[in-house]
């Protein structure tokens, strides 16, 4: 049996291993470009994205230009330089230092501008090339063994306050180590999907992200504050303070991407938002060098045998190829620990076969009766409430036991939120009674079969797919 604090975090001891490891596989950005040669980039593109950009401003600023795009002072003014031969722009004013200048488009740049927003509306940090990317990534892969591996004092010190099983534990960390495919089964609210948070957090090292990735001519927005979370500002200032990095790459965490029951077919591929003529990069895509996790696997519009036979091949080789529209085909990096999680029985999903490929798959199960009890008086010191052991003995005796419900991990959080959410509302101070437990316990609780009434219409299907970020960030 195994339990996972329910809040996700870790603990301080493990927060300490975090931050020693973190100074091993530390990837750093390439260095500033110092003119238009060294971003990879045409001249032509540039010069079409600061048109935008100062289209949308109006009298810019150049620092503010570089901050607009991520480009240095040199590379912008060398843009500018061909922008004013060219009657595109010129200088609207100029201060006591050579940065103190502010330019503008003629009227020749707003026509120029016009066109350019009229093929593609993005407008931000440029591009780095798909290539350079690759590079990168590569190099900032967890393969790598300048990349400190997750040892036993690692896991033992991250999950020192969690009541886990030392031989789930020691699963955990082989998988882990081998980078395999790793399922997570048992029922639900036993705390896969905390465990597959903790998972995430435990990984070391930070990897750079780009804004946006330039493919076959067309932009892809990759960076997502949401998703890649950023390094510690020291991290970033002892990164900047060795060498000048180029500014189009953000030093983050190795990624963590959740994607649930929401996950569809066309989540699986490049995505073009028609309105802005960028395109939107696949979750699989933006985990690279972190962890996928597929949650509630089984109850995606997507079989789940479809799914990961989509992941088989890059699984394997490494790489996957995403279609730019058109039918062009691209290949990306595909570097990632894929992370499963489902309440349904592995057998009634995946074949042997399917079975015999995922490397780890390991039961989340029910605690045991001291296991709980711990659980339930750690939450009890979170919410602000006195343990009453008396009151505990009636949850697992009377309550537990009586109806048959297992004591699954979500439990004692849920409950005790619960005795605060109607103490709240009734205007008292919170206590742990077998009255306000009670009062909980039922308000979980569906109505019997016999007291259920058919729904006078048919639920409506959801459609997530409204042009939102779909993607949830594990912190």
């Amino acid at each position: 049996m195994s339990y996972i604090d329910p809040t996700g975090a870790l603990p301080p001891s493990s927060q300490r291993v975090r931050a020693s490891s973190a100074d091993y596989g530390i990837s750093s950005p390439p260095p500033q470009p110092r003119c238009v040669r060294d971003t990879g980039l045409e001249l032509g593109l540039v010069i079409e994205l600061v048109t935008k950009a100062m289209y949308a401003i109006g009298r810019i600023h150049l620092p503010v230009l570089t901050g607009k795009l991520k480009l240095s002072i040199n590379v912008l003014r060398e843009v500018l330089d061909a922008m004013q031969a060219d009657h595109l722009a010129e200088v609207a004013g100029r201060g006591d230092s050579d940065l103190d200048v502010h330019y503008q488009l003629t009227e020749g740049g707003r026509l120029r501008a016009a066109e350019f927003l009229a093929r593609c509306r993005y407008v931000g940090p440029a591009p780095v090339t798909l290539q350079a990317y690759r590079d990168l990534a590569e190099r900032q892969s967890s393969r790598h063994a300048q990349v400190q591996p997750i040892g036993m004092a690692e896991m033992a010190a991250a999950f020192a306050d969690d009541v886990l099983d030392p031989g789930v534990r020691d699963q955990l960390g082989a998988a882990l180590q081998s980078r395999r495919p790793l399922l997570l089964h048992g029922p639900s609210g036993s705390g896969k999907t905390t465990l597959a948070r903790k998972l995430g957090q435990l990984q070391s090292g930070l990897v750079a992200i780009p804004h946006a990735i330039l493919a076959e001519g067309h932009i892809i927005q990759f960076h997502d504050p949401a998703l890649h979370v950023p390094a510690s500002p020291l991290h970033t200032r002892h990164n900047e303070e060795r060498r000048k990095p180029d500014a189009r790459w953000v030093l983050c965490q190795r990624p963590v991407v959740q994607v649930g029951a929401e996950l569809g077919y066309e989540m699986l591929d490049l995505r073009l938002d028609h309105a802005s003529g960028v395109y939107r990069a696949p979750p699989h895509f933006m985990a690279n060098n972190g962890i996928l996790v597929i949650d509630d696997l089984g109850r995606q519009r997507i079989p789940a045998e479809e799914l990961l036979n989509r992941f088989s091949a890059p699984l394997d080789s490494g790489s996957d190829q995403l279609t730019i529209e058109g039918g062009c085909k691209i290949a990306v990096p595909f570097d990632v620990t894929l992370v499963l999680a489902t309440n349904l029985a592995p057998q009634l999903l995946l074949d042997d076969a399917f079975l015999r490929r995922i490397g780890y798959k390991i039961l989340v199960g029910p605690l045991s009766e001291t296991a709980y009890a711990t659980l339930f008086r750690r939450q009890c010191q979170r919410h602000g409430l006195a343990c009453d052991e008396a009151v505990l003995d009636y949850l697992i005796t009377r309550l537990h036991r009586a109806s048959g419900r297992p004591l699954l991990a979500s439990y004692p959080a849920e409950l005790l939120g619960r005795v605060n959410d109607f103490a709240a509302f009734a205007g008292v101070t919170a206590r742990v009674s077998a009255a306000a437990i009670e009062q909980a316990w039922h308000s979980m609780s569906v109505a019997p079969p016999a007291l259920a009434t058919a729904p006078a219409h048919p639920p409506l299907s959801f459609s997530a797919d409204n042009g939102t970020t779909l993607y949830e960030r594990i912190s």
